[in-house]
């Protein structure tokens, strides 16, 4: 047989198990005196109860008796010839007593290295669920910061990540926290001191952070409100009134000041955030300190700002009285304190997206607990998660792409002191268009809008060339379309502020459409092409044809507001892409001084 292979038994090898026997001439199997012998195969062909040693002899199966079975292997040796004794094989396991059957043998000690492979494995287990268990309590415990108030129905419901984002962030004067009742009106209720209505682009290349003056004399509708015990409340609105009275005033909810802020621009907000005076304090201290620049030193006694000119990281209180520092800058006004707030946001922004803050895990958990303790927010945005996602949309912004603009404004003219501002209905609306439209205030690659080649070949025929002076322009203002009082108010505004003075309004049109046109004769063209650089029109709205005749029987050209007409003074074709500079606009990007 096969030692390697077959009959091999418990390491036994099989030449040790059959021995050749001399008085037979065949195999047989021999085993340890200490164990039961198994009977003696018969020889092949041999007849029942006869054996392999006495085949034909008629001897009887079992003559040698017990003695013979027991000797047998003795006598197999070879005449002359001494059998060696066999190798000792393992002795099988004794049946197992009473009570123990079944039970299995004890198991191999492991190795030394195989144990610390165990240990090391559970114990880094243990570190990866202690390290998950701890960071879901920290989730919760930032979830429990948290601090959220009923939106009352007045946003969108919420922001979309494939949607344009709009976000107003109020900044009140509360007074809370430690150390804030020695800035002066301890008892204000937290009104909307600084607003922003920040817009992110459905692409998420560009943003607007739009500052809205507290002092802007606007209307503030009905609200409906979530008083602190849960009841339901509608407040009265008020006309005329400064935009400031949208929060705290009457028990006014940020509800309010987001209603407020869609009557005025027509934008809807998805969500809202509230901040304090600690929020200024808490996330400059969190991010270690914002650098901002004055072009001259500054003591003022009201803000308790005293820093010297250049550059100065501040951060904590000083970051506070920075931020609501007034009479020291510009014309001492609320309007020169938007500007060095928009500064101060613009570096915080920018501390916020160097990998100095981003690659920080200190920095960033301080920001967390900063950010959601400081923070009030709307019902749609209470939890960490949302907070997260929109912080991400918010991450693909580039600083150089984020535009602080102010509402166009001009001091109100009933006033005799001045106290409050009014809009500059024409860029202000301009501006809202532009932020209804998401279309971005700086130079980023847009989409281009397909047009056909006639009328690219148009609008490239139309408006080059020369231009007139406005005071030469001649035109008829008609409404067809537009809302009433429309075109009464486009002559008002090319009077008074674009310089055409030779204008008139010459009613309704015959028929509606859908885009305002200038109809205008061959030799009317240079003025045609001043009107169209004013109104915001294409080329595509210029119809060459014939003039009319004004009231005094002069050429004139028309001019028909279509229903695409969004107010005096806006221009009609936003997709320039040029804020008006009454807006006052600067980029996250760039560092500007104080002045």
């Amino acid at each position: 047989m096969d030692a390697q292979g077959r009959g091999r038994s418990e390491d036994i090898d099989p030449a040790d198990q059959w021995v050749l026997n001399p008085d037979t001439g065949e195999y047989e199997l021999r085993l340890s005196p200490s164990a039961p012998q198994s009977p003696v195969p018969r020889p092949r062909g041999a007849t029942p109860g006869t054996t392999r040693g006495s085949r034909g002899s008629g001897t009887p199966n079992g003559s040698r008796g017990r003695g013979a079975q027991a000797s047998a292997p003795a006598s197999s040796a070879a005449p002359g010839g001494e059998v060696p004794p066999p190798r000792r094989r393992r002795t099988a396991p004794e049946e197992p007593p009473p009570g123990r059957r079944g039970r299995r043998r004890p198991a191999k000690k492991k190795s030394k290295s195989k144990k610390v492979l165990l240990w090391t494995g559970g114990t880094m287990a243990l570190v990866v669920l202690t390290a998950c268990t701890a960071g879901y309590l920290y989730l919760e415990h930032l979830n429990d910061n948290i601090k959220s108030v009923a939106d009352d129905g007045a946003s969108t419901g919420g922001f979309q990540k494939d949607k344009a984002i709009n976000i107003l962030l109020i900044g009140t004067d509360k007074r809370t926290g430690v150390g804030n009742e020695g800035y002066g009106d301890t008892g204000s209720a937290g009104h909307a001191d600084t607003t922003i209505l920040l817009h992110v682009a459905e692409d998420r290349s560009n943003a607007t952070a739009l500052s809205i003056p507290r002092d802007l004399i606007v209307d503030i509708p009905d609200c409906p409100t979530t008083q602190e015990d849960g009841s339901k409340k509608v407040i009265p609105g008020s006309t005329g009134v400064r935009f400031n009275n949208s929060l705290g005033q009457s028990g006014r909810t940020p509800s309010c000041t987001m209603r407020t802020v869609t009557e005025l621009t027509g934008v809807t907000p998805d969500n809202f955030m509230v901040a304090d005076f600690n929020a200024v304090k808490t996330l400059t201290t969190a991010v270690e300190g914002v650098e901002v620049c004055l072009a001259k030193d500054i003591n003022d006694p009201d803000s308790h700002l005293n820093l010297r000119a250049g550059k100065r990281t501040i951060e904590g209180e000083q970051a506070l009285a920075f931020v609501r520092t007034r009479h020291s800058v510009g014309f001492g006004g609320d309007l020169s304190r938007i500007e060095i707030q928009q500064q101060f946001l613009s570096s915080l922004m920018r501390k916020l997206k160097s990998n100095d803050t981003l690659t920080s895990p200190s920095k960033m958990v301080k920001l967390a607990e900063a950010a959601t303790e400081a923070l009030t927010v709307d019902s749609k945005l209470d939890s960490i998660g949302k907070l997260k996602d929109l912080g991400l949309e918010l991450g693909k912004l580039n600083t150089k792409n984020l535009t602080f603009a102010t509402v166009p404004v001009k001091d109100n003219p009933a006033e005799k002191v001045k106290a409050t501002v009014v809009l500059q209905e024409g860029p202000a609306q301009q501006v809202f268009d532009m932020i209804r439209n998401d279309i971005s205030f700086t130079e980023v690659k847009r989409k281009e809008k397909k047009e056909e080649d006639k009328e690219a070949a148009a609008v490239a025929a139309r408006l080059k060339g020369e231009k007139s002076d406005p005071s030469e322009v001649r035109v008829r203002v008609m409404n067809g379309g537009a809302p009433a009082g429309s075109a009464q108010q486009e002559l008002r505004y090319l009077q008074t502020e674009a310089g055409v003075t030779k204008s008139e309004n010459a009613g309704n049109a015959d028929a509606e459409v859908a885009r305002t046109t200038l109809e205008y004769a061959p030799d009317q063209a240079a003025q045609a092409r001043a009107l169209a650089e004013i109104l915001g029109l294409s080329g595509a709205a210029m119809k060459p044809g014939e003039s009319t005749a004004n009231a005094q029987g002069l050429p004139t050209m028309t001019l028909t507001l279509g229903k695409d007409f969004k107010g005096a003074g806006v221009k009609l074709d936003a997709t320039f892409g040029k804020a008006p500079e009454e807006a006052q606009k600067s980029t996250a990007d760039k560092v500007e001084c104080a002045k």
